[in-house]
């Protein structure tokens, strides 16, 4: 092709396509403003409001990272405790064997020592078993009374001991690791009771 020609073709093509009215000017303009609209950016429109969405999200990001860490410590702490008093059950359960043994000891005082001696090996031995697993037993006899370690049974009036010492321990309590199973059942110590005597007038 000629470069003389290529005008002349220019124009035959733009001849041959109709020119737009008004009105299709007008819908072509607003289609396109529709169009920019919908695909406007939504976001901060300055830099403050920028500054305001990456301060609120760098908080929401700081309260989730300390939300997931305490998350993570709560689950460990409940996996120790789940793993250190996996065996309460079980020591409930042997808790009336061992007060069995001790009254079998106590009956046993009159008893050939052979056999009193062999119950109170085969006591001694399930103690050990269990002081390994982290059972250790409350011992109150002769103890101040703490509400948290001793069940009171009852109350004796004495000036043998001070008031609120444990003068008796009727059944033995246990803690397994720090954490109490079995309060004491225990009688404790009141304040003598003194008779008035009466007069007459």
């Amino acid at each position: 092709m000629k470069f003389w020609n290529m005008g002349k073709k220019k124009d035959k093509q733009s001849a041959e396509q109709p020119e737009m009215t008004t009105l299709e000017k007008r819908l072509v303009e607003k289609v396109a403003a529709e169009a920019y609209e919908e695909n406007e950016p939504v976001g901060p429109k300055t830099m403050k409001e920028a500054q305001a969405v990456i301060d609120d999200l760098n908080d929401r990001l700081v309260r989730q990272a300390a939300d997931l860490e305490n998350f993570r410590k709560r689950s460990q702490r409940e996996k120790d405790e789940a793993r250190q008093f996996a065996n309460q059950g079980l020591l409930e359960k042997l808790l009336p064997v061992l007060d069995n043994f001790e009254m079998a000891l106590a009956a046993s005082e009159n008893a050939d020592p052979v056999i009193r001696d062999g119950v109170q090996m085969i006591c001694d031995q399930l103690l050990g078993v269990l002081k390994e697993s982290g059972v250790e037993p409350v011992d109150a006899l002769g103890e101040a009374f703490d509400p948290n370690l001793h069940e009171a049974i009852s109350r004796k009036h004495t000036d043998e001991a001070e008031e609120g010492t444990v003068l008796q321990q009727v059944q033995r309590g246990y803690k397994l690791n720090d954490r109490l199973v079995r309060p004491a059942r225990v009688i404790v110590a009141a304040v003598p009771v003194v008779e008035v005597e009466s007069t007459e007038n």
